[in-house]
């Protein structure tokens, strides 16, 4: 049971179906034929889609070789099969909306080619999901007799669904057997499976869900509801419906009332949002449905959490494997905030759109064509939302344990909780700090997804572990070698990191908010299970608009080190009587108390995936305690 989670069992969105009846409406999105809305979008928002189908014309299509797909199994590598699939999907979508607002055909034969070539592919799931046991070794090829339903099948049978129901009228015109192998091929690797098999991110009333739930879910019922009559009854459409709609509450089990994504704020773009989109197509089925639901504070909550995590400038407070930027907000999430009766949600996600270049207004990384279509229709009412945006109130989130507390120039947060989070990093206790915006304390993130991202191996990754967190590391007391040599030494069996799993939390966790001080105190010793320490309780808090404090004290016959990591290069400004002051950068400094040693060094940022978030190294700066007591203020 985790320390805080307590499961709400509602069945909040199955409740929905007992009320639906025989009149189903299907998808209610334009096809080409609709000109009233396609011809009246904005002007630059027109040309800005066709132009961008226009670069795509002279691209090639990626070929996808079958030694692709197995490299994933052969070495680990998942970023070079990925890219090719999903650039097929952008660029397919790049032409449709091109070819929605200009209506020349002048796009048609790349769309044609774009959509057979998804169609053919041998298998819409991707390499390191292929398997048919969560969490077990992936096959090497796929078996197309038995299609598994991942996150990138179920997308797919989104993507071909909506091109065919919105070129539906074009198609008819040129053949009527492209819409027949679309209904075939949904029939063969979505509806038929979905229908006939369980698959564990369905859930059972057992297993933990986390995104894949609501995301797989999201995307069959866009294939589903895109899909005539003929071509899906009435009855089929149903039970669709009904699992998906069981799916949807068991993914919101995991929710406390507080609506915190434990999986951070670039998750919440695959769980909340997909989650809306779930609850948004059930209750659009027909009129006798109520959507009353949005009224329901777990849903609201959920929606206005991505607001009480932004920061400023672009970064979001990230735990997990959520990056510190976590993008840029748009329809989905202005559309969340319209449905749940919050203006401060809709504002901040039309405020972002409106901030956004037109690469991103575009969504030219976006591989869902649902998405595609919601931004565009709804581009003008977010270009003119009026502003109402306020950063919000100092937050405690009780299902996970993070406070995020705020004064004028400071942003910091504070996290309790334990290590079996979805995409968990071994990081209770861990605190993040911006001032004015500009990081000064960080949580690194997550590098390039690869097979040991999400094996046994998982926290041999130094992303993943305590000691590359604002944590401490402990050494045996009475060890010849100091144990800040031992900290700056590789060799892990040599220290005592934190451990991964549920068991591993804080305890006795205590959140006292007023408005002159934010305070989290707890006792992290329980994420070691270290046997000489008794426990390890830190108090971290923010007096408003003065300083940042950090407050540890020991219980225990161990050595301790304390890691800082830095986006910004630290120096030492004095050390002396065990007190160390360091700069940050020429944002912030640190005056810590209680320090026998301390060493700064340069963590190389050779990752992609972490390079897209920090444009240059980052820094560790160890300080080893010499006693049991440890102060630290930031100013």
């Amino acid at each position: 049971m985790k320390y805080y989670r307590q499961k709400i069992k509602k069945r909040l969105v199955e409740n929905i179906c007992k009320s639906i009846n025989d009149h189903l409406k299907r998808l209610d999105i334009p096809d080409i034929s609709r000109r009233d809305i396609w011809d009246n979008l904005d002007i630059d928002l027109k040309n800005k889609l066709i132009e961008a189908g226009e670069q795509n014309l002279k691209k090639e299509w990626p070929l996808i070789l079958i030694t692709d797909y197995m490299e994933f199994g052969r070495c680990g590598n998942r970023v070079n099969f990925e890219e090719k699939n999903f650039e097929r999907r952008k660029l397919l979508n790049s032409f449709i909306m091109a070819e929605c607002v200009e209506n020349k055909r002048r796009f048609l034969d790349k769309i044609l080619e774009g959509l057979y070539l998804i169609l053919e592919e041998t298998s819409w799931c991707l390499p390191a999901h292929n398997s048919y046991e969560r969490d077990a070794k992936q096959h090497p090829l796929p078996d197309s007799t038995r299609p598994i339903i991942d996150l990138f099948n179920a997308e797919s049978g989104a993507e071909v669904a909506i091109v065919e129901k919105i070129l539906r009228p074009v198609f008819e015109q040129i053949c009527p057997f492209i819409s027949v192998y679309v209904n075939e091929q949904l029939e063969k690797r979505i509806f038929s499976p979905y229908e006939n098999q369980h698959f564990w991110w369905m859930g059972d009333g057992k297993q933990k869900m986390l995104n894949w739930t609501v995301w797989c879910t999201q995307n069959v019922l866009l294939a589903a509801l895109s899909r005539k009559k003929d071509d899906l009854s009435d009855d089929r459409l149903k039970n669709i419906i009904k699992k998906a709609a069981l799916s949807t509450d068991y993914f919101l089990d995991e929710y406390g009332d507080d609506g915190c994504c434990e999986e951070g704020a670039q998750y919440f773009s695959h769980a909340g949002l997909c989650m809306f989109n779930c609850i948004d197509l059930i209750t659009s089925i027909n009129d006798n449905v109520s959507k009353d639901i949005f009224n329901e504070n777990i849903i609201k909550n959920i929606g206005a959490y991505i607001v009480k995590v932004y920061v400023g400038n672009g970064y979001y407070i990230n735990y997990a494997d959520c990056s510190p930027i976590a993008g840029s907000r748009g329809a989905i999430e202005f559309l969340f905030g319209l449905a749940t009766k919050q203006p401060i949600l809709a504002s901040f996600a039309a405020k972002s759109y409106r901030e956004s270049d037109w690469k991103t207004k575009l969504l030219n990384d976006e591989i869902n064509l649902y998405y595609h279509v919601k931004q565009a229709l709804n581009h003008g009412q977010m270009m003119e939302y009026p502003e109402t945006f306020e950063m919000p109130d100092d937050t405690f989130f009780d299902s996970t344990g993070i406070m995020i507390t705020r004064d004028k120039q400071f942003t910091f947060a504070a996290k309790a909780g334990d290590n079996g989070d979805s995409h968990n990093h071994n990081d209770v206790g861990s605190i993040i700090l911006y001032k004015k915006g500009e990081p000064i304390l960080i949580d690194l993130g997550v590098g390039t997804y690869t097979s040991k991202t999400f094996s046994s191996e998982r926290y041999d990754i130094w992303t993943m572990q305590s000691q590359y967190h604002n944590l401490p590391t402990f050494f045996e007391k009475n060890h010849i070698v100091p144990a800040l040599d031992r900290a700056i030494n590789k060799d892990n069996k040599l220290k005592y990191m934190q451990h991964d799993g549920e068991e591993y939390g804080a305890k006795n966790v205590i959140c006292g908010l007023t408005s002159e001080k934010a305070e989290l105190s707890m006792d992290i010793a329980p994420a070691y299970d270290i046997k000489n320490l008794k426990s390890y309780i830190r108090k971290a808090a923010l007096y408003k608009n003065s300083h940042i404090e950090i407050k540890d004290h020991i219980e225990g016959e161990v050595s301790c080190v304390i890691s800082l990591m830095t986006y910004k290069e630290p120096a030492i400004i004095k050390h002396a009587d065990n007190i160390v002051e360091i700069s940050i950068g020429k944002s912030a400094s640190i005056h810590a108390e209680g320090i026998y040693k301390f060493h700064i060094e340069e963590c190389p940022i050779e990752d992609s995936r972490l390079g897209l978030m920090w444009k240059h190294n980052c820094y560790r700066i160890l300080l080893e305690l010499e006693n049991k007591d440890f102060l630290m203020r930031v100013y």
